[in-house]
Order: C-alpha cells, then structure tokens, then sequence
C-alpha cells in the first residue's frame, strides 16, 4: 500500500481533523507572500542602481587671483582715510585707504637726500672721466719712455677706484628710490573689480606696519567650482570627466543616490580635478565645475554665493540593486570604472 493511501486511511479515524479546511485568507496570504518574494528577488537582480561618492564641501573658483584674499598695508603708518566699508563695490584702481606716516615730513627728507645722491653721483662721474684721461696720458707717456711703470700703473688703479665709488652711488641712488617708492604708496587700490567684505583696521588713531592686513576683498568672479572631500577608500575610482550631482544650501532638493534621473532640484557638474595627496582628515579635494551639457545651468550667484556649503555625489557605474546592498554591508568600494583598453584600440 502506497504512502499516500494509508495517510488518507488514517485520517479517516480522524474525523474532526478531517472536517478542519484552510481559510481563504491564509490562502490570499500565501500568494501575496510569494509574489513578494519573488518580485523582491527580481528587484534585487533586474533594477539598475547608479553607484555614487561624493561629499560635503563649499563653492569657491578655480582661479586663485579669483578667491578672497586680503587687502595689505605697503608702508607703516597710520591710517588718514578710508575710502570704502563693509559690502563696498569698488573696481580696479579705486582708493581704499590712505595711509599717513608718522613723520609727516619723511617724504622731503627723502627727496632731500636723494639729490644730494645725485650730487655726489655726478661728482663721481666726472671724477672717472678726469682719472680715465689721466690714464691715457699716462699710457702714451710711458708708451714713449717718458714716465715709470709705476705712475702708470697708479693711474690705473685711481681709474677702479673711480668706478666702484660710481656703482656705490648708483646703489645708493636705486636704494633712495626705492625708499621714496615705498613711502610714496600710501594709497591703497583694490587690485580688480569687486568688493570690500570687511574693513579689519580702525581710524585715523590706528597704527599699522607694513603687511598688517587693512581688509578683506572678494573679487568678481566668472567661473565656480565646487569643492569637496571624498573618502580614501573611493578616490582612486574618480576620475576628471565623471559627472555629478550638486545639491546647493538653501535649494530646495530630492536626490535619489541610485536613480539620478529621478532627482529634483540638484544641478549637473563634472569632475575637474582630484588631489593626489590626502588632506589631514585623510579625505581627498575633489574639483567640480558646472556640466555644460547639463539641462539646467547653476543657480545665480545671489543663490549660490562663494563659501556656500553644498553637498555632491558623483556618478560611477551602473550595477544591480542586490549588488550595492550586498558591497555596502561589506563596506567594499564602488565598482571599478571601465577604462578602454588604448593597447587593443593601438592594434
């Protein structure tokens, strides 16, 4: 007798067993289980997922001459007038401040002296031109046996005397110069188009020495870059030329990691430029400039002004949605971008 005779023999002993039934719910239940899993499966194998990296970082520009920087004081002295204050729009070759010396009469001094180096330089001059004619009378003369070796000799030397008393005086005259120079730029110009963002020093009762730093100036600029900072363990997979996502402070955004596509209000950017050597965080700078076959540019700079904090995931390869959970429970990095094989092309 089969096994599945004698099941149904004893169950016939079992009357209330018999007469129990499945429900239909945890029949409906069952299926719902199993659809479940199975479409679970085919989403973890079938749909696409982008892997990204990236980082928080800040907007700033590629140009150093671009960036803050800070408005120095080329002599010491103390400050006359100012000329701008905070949030000033000034363009190239406009006053800042004037600075006042100490000594209010330094500059005539200088000019004072310098003539005098000029004097004594002239002198000089003429003194060489009266030693080189003693030194070719002296040389005719001895050429004819009318004077000694010796006469002739220390003609030549008064001649090298003369000259480096003349290249003395001309050192002295470059240095007089450059002092008169010096206290001559007591006016302080912003170097190009832009503005004041801060005024660091006080009024005319300040005393400032030169380099002391006056304000702080922010150029205008044509060209923003983001700036941020990637883990070490994804760097080596970035490359200049991959495309990014930019989410910017105070812009309203919904990033998908996975499915770029679907994002909304994050702008295009491109890979520029990735640092070789680590930051002391052990991050490394990546570059990013705005994609210009992006769909929609960069918001304005009233929007996106520098210094900005921002936030980027730059786009890698496209892998399974099982894979990424799977690297990312293994803390494994992204997958290695495909590089063409230039030996194969080459052939």
């Amino acid at each position: 007798m089969s096994l599945i005779a004698r099941s149904r023999e004893d169950m016939a002993h079992f009357t209330a067993l018999a007469a129990i039934k499945k429900p239909r719910i945890m029949r409906a239940v069952y299926f719902m289980v199993l659809t479940g899993i199975v479409a679970s499966v085919a989403f973890l194998i079938f749909v696409p997922w982008v892997q990204t990296t990236g980082g928080q970082g800040v907007i700033t520009t590629l140009n150093p001459n671009e960036r803050q920087q800070e408005i120095n004081a080329a002599v010491s002295g103390r400050i006359e007038e100012w000329f701008v204050r905070d949030g000033s729009a000034v363009s190239k070759g406009d006053p800042i401040a004037r600075i006042a010396d100490i000594d209010p009469r330094l500059i005539e001094r200088l000019q004072a002296e310098r003539q005098q180096i000029e004097i004594q330089l002239q002198s000089t001059k003429n003194a060489l031109a009266t030693a080189q004619i003693d030194e070719r009378r002296m040389a005719e003369l001895f050429a004819s046996g009318l004077t000694a070796r010796r006469d002739y000799e220390q003609a030549q030397i008064r001649v090298e005397e003369m000259r480096g008393r003349v290249a003395e005086a001309q050192a002295n005259l470059t240095r007089a110069d450059t002092a008169l120079s010096r206290q001559s730029e007591q006016l302080i110009v912003a170097p190009r188009d832009g503005f004041i963002q801060s005024v660091n020093a006080g009024d005319a009762a300040t005393l400032v020495s030169a380099g002391d730093i006056l304000a702080t100036f922010v150029p205008e600029t044509s060209e923003r870059v983001v700036e941020v900072f990637v883990d070490g363990r994804d760097v080596g997979l970035l490359l200049p030329g991959e495309k990014a996502r930019i989410q910017f402070e105070g812009w309203p955004a919904v990033q998908f990691s996975g499915w770029p596509s679907v994002a909304v209000g994050t702008f295009g950017g491109i890979v520029t430029t990735v640092d070789q050597s680590a930051q002391a965080d052990g991050r490394f700078r990546v570059l990013i400039a705005e994609d210009p076959d992006a769909e929609e540019p960069w918001p304005k700079e009233r929007y996106a002004r520098f210094g900005a904090a921002v936030r980027a995931w730059i786009l890698l390869e496209t892998v399974p949605v099982g894979y990424e959970i799977w690297r990312q429970l293994n803390n494994f990095p992204p997958e290695l971008p495909s590089v063409p094989n230039t030996q194969s092309q080459a052939n």
